[in-house]
C-alpha cells in the first residue's frame, strides 16, 4: 500500500509570490535532522505505539463481549472523544447508526462528549440500557464531564436493576485514579491508557481502539498504517519526510505572521479528522511559556472547514482577507459510492454542463478551483491526498500529524505534551460545583466575581 500523499507545491516560490524558497527550507535542514533524531531518542509515548502490541491485543481479547451489545456508548471528552468520532465518521457509513442490525452487524456507537442535558437525553432516549455497554474514558477519573455522564449512566443501569460490571468498561490509568479503584472493588473490566501518552495523542490506544473495534473497524490495519508512516516521518532528510516538512512549512509561515492553520476537507467522511487536528494543534502548541520559562504566548490557531460548503462561507476571506492563513486541503481520489447527475434540461446551458457528470468529479473540480484561486491570490495551500478511505490510510494520517506536532513543538521551543492552560478552568469548576478540598478557592472566586465590573444588556 502506498497510502496518503502530500502535495506542497503551492507553499513554495515561484508558485506563489511570497512562497518559501528552496534556500529557506535548506537553511533549516540540519535543524530538522537534529529535531527528528532528538524525538527518536526521547521516544515520546505515541512514537513507539504502533510497535506495542499489548494495547491492541487487550482490546482484541474483548471483541466477542463488546460486539454482543446492541449499543456502545463512549463517555469521554476532548482527546477521549475526538479521535473516536473521527474514526467512526471516516471508516463507517455516515448513516451507520440508522442501518438495520442485519446490515450493520455490529453495535451502534454513540459518543457523549458534552454535558448538555438536551444532547445527553437525546442519546439516552435511543438506547436500551439492558443491551448497552458504557465505555467510560478518563485517565485520572476526575474529568468532570466524563464522570458526570458516568454517574448518570450508572444511575440508569442501577435503576434497571442491572449488574454494573456487565455494562461498564473503564478506559483509564493502569495503576491509579478513582476509576481504577472502583473497577478493582466492583470487578469492572478495564483497558489501560498508557501513562506516557496524553489524551490528544491517544486515538491509537484503547481510548480510540475500543469503539473502533466495536463497530467492526480493522484496528490492526490502523496500526499497519501508523507503522508505515513511522518509516517516513523518522527520516532525517527534510525533503523525504512529509511530517517534518509540513511542520517546517507552518513554522516558517508562522514567523511571517501566518498565525492561522485551516484544514479544509473535501470529504464529509474525513471532515472530523480536522476536528481531531484542531485539538492536537491548539492544545499542543498554544503555550504561554517556552522551554526556558520565558513568556512567549505562542500558537497557531487551527480552523476546520468543509468543501464545498465553506466555499460559500469562508473562502472569500481566505482569498482576499489578511495574509495570515496556511490552508491544508484534504482530498479523496476514490469515493466509496458515487452518484451520476442525470441529463435533464439539456437545452439549458446553465444546467446542461452538469448532466452525465459524477458528483465526485464536481466535488474535486471545486477543490481544484479553490486551490487555483488561492494560489493566484498568493495564499499558501497544500494537500493531503487520500487515494481511498481505509484504516491503513487513516492510521497514516493520524501518525503523520502526531509527529508533525512534535516537530513543530521543537521548532517553537515549547513543550507540546502538556496543557497547563486548561487547568484553571477545571479548578474553578471543581470549586463552584462544591468538590471537597476547594472550599477556600470557591470563596476566592466568588469574591472576584462579586467585585467584577458588570456590563449586561
Amino acid at each position: 500500500m502506498n497510502g496518503i500523499k502530500f502535495d506542497f507545491s503551492n507553499v513554495i516560490h515561484p508558485n506563489i509570490e511570497n512562497g518559501l524558497t528552496e534556500e529557506e527550507i535548506n537553511q533549516h535542514a540540519n535543524r530538522i535532522q537534529d529535531i527528528v533524531e532528538m524525538i527518536k531518542q526521547k521516544n515520546p509515548g505515541f512514537l513507539s505505539l504502533p510497535f506495542t502490541r499489548v494495547y491492541i491485543d487487550r482490546v482484541l481479547d474483548l471483541k466477542t463481549w463488546i460486539q454482543s451489545f446492541e449499543s456502545v456508548v463512549v463517555l469521554g471528552i476532548g482527546g477521549s472523544a475526538l479521535g473516536n468520532q473521527a474514526l467512526q465518521t471516516a471508516l463507517n457509513p455516515l448513516n451507520y447508526n440508522v442501518l438495520s442490525k442485519e446490515i450493520r452487524k455490529t453495535p451502534k456507537i454513540y459518543i457523549l462528549d458534552n454535558v448538555d442535558p438536551d444532547f445527553i437525553a437525546s442519546v439516552l432516549d435511543q438506547i436500551d440500557p439492558r443491551t448497552t455497554l458504557f465505555n467510560v474514558i478518563s485517565k485520572s477519573g476526575t474529568t468532570a464531564e466524563a464522570m458526570a455522564n458516568y454517574l448518570v449512566a450508572r444511575g440508569i443501569v442501577e435503576g434497571f436493576g442491572l449488574d454494573p460490571k456487565k455494562h461498564f468498561l473503564f478506559t483509564t490509568d493502569p495503576e491509579k485514579g478513582i476509576l481504577k479503584k472502583i473497577a478493582e472493588e466492583e470487578g469492572i473490566k478495564t483497558l489501560d491508557i498508557p501513562p506516557s501518552i496524553g489524551g490528544r495523542f491517544s486515538v491509537l490506544t484503547p481510548v480510540g481502539l475500543l469503539s473502533a473495534l466495536a463497530s467492526g473497524i480493522d484496528i490492526i490495519d490502523l496500526y499497519n498504517g501508523a507503522k508505515e508512516m513511522h518509516k517516513r516521518v523518522t527520516n532525517p532528510n527534510i525533503w523525504e519526510n512529509p511530517a517534518a516538512f509540513n511542520a517546517l512549512v507552518h513554522y516558517l509561515y508562522y514567523q511571517k505572521g501566518y498565525n492561522i492553520s485551516v484544514m479544509m476537507s473535501y470529504s464529509n467522511k474525513l471532515f472530523l479528522l480536522a476536528d481531531w487536528y484542531r485539538q492536537l494543534w491548539a492544545e499542543s502548541l498554544g503555550k504561554k511559556y517556552n522551554l526556558k520559562g520565558e513568556i512567549v504566548n505562542l500558537g497557531q490557531t487551527p480552523i476546520k472547514a468543509l468543501g464545498t460548503t465553506d466555499q460559500h462561507s469562508q473562502v472569500q476571506l481566505y482569498n482576499e482577507g489578511p495574509y495570515d492563513k496556511v490552508i491544508t486541503f484534504i482530498q479523496l481520489e476514490n469515493f466509496e459510492r458515487n452518484i451520476k447527475i442525470p441529463n435533464i434540461h439539456c437545452d439549458l446551458p446553465e444546467l446542461a454542463y452538469l448532466g452525465g457528470k459524477n458528483l465526485s468529479a464536481l466535488l474535486n473540480t471545486e477543490l481544484a478551483g479553490t486551490e487555483y484561486a488561492l494560489t493566484e491570490n498568493n495564499r499558501p495551500n497544500l494537500k493531503v491526498i487520500f487515494p481511498q478511505i481505509n484504516p491503513f490510510n487513516v492510521g497514516q494520517f493520524i501518525f503523520a500529524y502526531e509527529f508533525q506536532t512534535a516537530v513543530m513543538g521543537s521548532l517553537l521551543e515549547i513543550n507540546p505534551y502538556d496543557q497547563p492552560g486548561v487547568e484553571l478552568g477545571k479548578k474553578v469548576t471543581y470549586a463552584m460545583m462544591g468538590r471537597k478540598g476547594y472550599e477556600d478557592f470557591k470563596i476566592e472566586v466568588e469574591n472576584k466575581l462579586k467585585n467584577k465590573k458588570q456590563v449586561t444588556m
